[in-house]
């Protein structure tokens, strides 16, 4: 099936459901001799594992990493890297009522549509556990961005109508997790905290929206046209599960004023000119500029819900659903990692591209 592949040169290849035995990845295009931390890999992973935060859903899984081929004596080889996760915590039972209904908003009725037959449980490949394979492989690509010194952190500025307006900035993990919610601002966590237990008590969800913040890239990264890096980053970010919405440095706020007032105008420093101010999000004309890369990507609320809801049948028939298995009330805290690594994927297929880029 296409679309289980992501990248030019550093390429992920994902597999497995929500419920079937394991979920893995195999990561081509590596260099050789990448020293790879696997408990720092296993840490990143461990930061979107099910049962992490009390804010999201009750399923509990180890998700330790198993280590298939690609590595000796803590180095990559240089051939693929493959790796995979066993599922422990599946309760396939919980979904026995969703084989013959579509539920309201989900991949559903749009993959029967596609294949004519799909795996009802948890979702399949269109659950959130996929991801797993993502933040496993986005920390072996940070691993590889380190050496250039290029550095990633996200953290969730909004839920709901709560949001901190704080200026985008690199926060470190410890930052970051010390909140539940993973916002920084620990009097903007707490809002948000209760917002998202309260769309629980209320058997709602709530969505809101992630700012990630990569700094310590060069000018260079990224390919005209087609292959623009805000186009590969938002092409990514919006292949998250619930990712509906990509903005880059002032975004959608940079449309309600002038292009004088606008523009990033260069200075001069000790490094050499570069813009003063970073409202296009460190990229132009699809190449980073020097200056953090700064996006921002909204999601949805989570779409199963503790409410009957109106659906129908393949037949057409009308079907009342509600929701069931373990869910979270809002991705945001979860979501966090994954971002994290899908903009590391990105970031190291474009660096191994600029190296093919010039001679010098």
């Amino acid at each position: 099936m296409a679309g289980n592949t992501f990248g030019t040169l550093f390429r992920l290849t994902t597999f497995g459901e929500s419920h079937g035995p394991a979920v893995g990845g195999v990561i081509d295009g590596c260099p050789a001799g990448l020293h790879l931390d696997l408990e720092a890999v296993q840490r990143g992973c461990d930061r979107r594992r099910p049962g992490s935060t009390p804010l999201g859903t009750a399923r509990n899984e180890a998700d330790r990493i198993e280590w298939l081929s690609g590595l000796y004596e803590g180095r990559t080889t240089g051939t693929p890297l493959a790796f995979l996760v066993r599922n422990s915590d599946a309760r396939s039972e919980d979904y026995a009522g969703f084989a013959a209904a579509w539920r309201p908003s989900h991949a559903d009725f749009t993959y029967d549509a596609k294949f004519g037959f799909r795996d009802p449980r948890g979702g399949g490949r269109a659950s959130a556990r996929e991801t797993l394979a993502r933040v496993a492989a986005g920390e072996v690509a940070r691993a590889l961005l380190a050496q250039a010194g290029v550095r990633i952190s996200a953290y969730v500025d909004r839920v709901a109508d709560i949001a901190w307006e704080a200026e985008p900035t690199f926060h470190a993990h410890a930052t970051v997790d010390a909140q539940a919610v993973r916002c920084p601002d620990p009097a903007t966590a707490v809002r948000m905290a209760d917002r998202i237990e309260a769309a629980r008590s209320a058997g709602d969800s709530v969505g809101g929206s992630i700012v990630a913040v990569a700094e310590g890239l060069p000018a260079g990264w990224g390919e005209p046209v087609f292959m623009k890096l805000e186009a590969l980053l938002g092409g990514a970010l919006l292949s998250i599960p619930a990712a509906k919405a990509v903005e880059f440095g002032s975004g959608f706020a940079g449309t309600h004023v002038g292009g004088l007032a606008h523009n990033d105008v260069f200075v001069a420093t000790p490094d050499g000119p570069k813009p003063g101010t970073n409202r296009s999000g460190g990229i132009q004309g699809g190449i980073s500029n020097g200056l953090p890369v700064v996006v921002r990507v909204g999601f949805k609320p989570v779409a199963t819900v503790a409410h009957p809801q109106h659906s129908v049948d393949r037949e057409g028939n009308p079907a009342v659903i509600e929701g069931a298995g373990r869910h979270d009330p809002c991705v945001l805290p979860r979501a966090v990692p994954i971002v994290e690594s899908m903009v590391a994927l990105v970031l190291a297929d474009a660096m191994l591209l600029q190296r093919a880029a010039r001679l010098a």
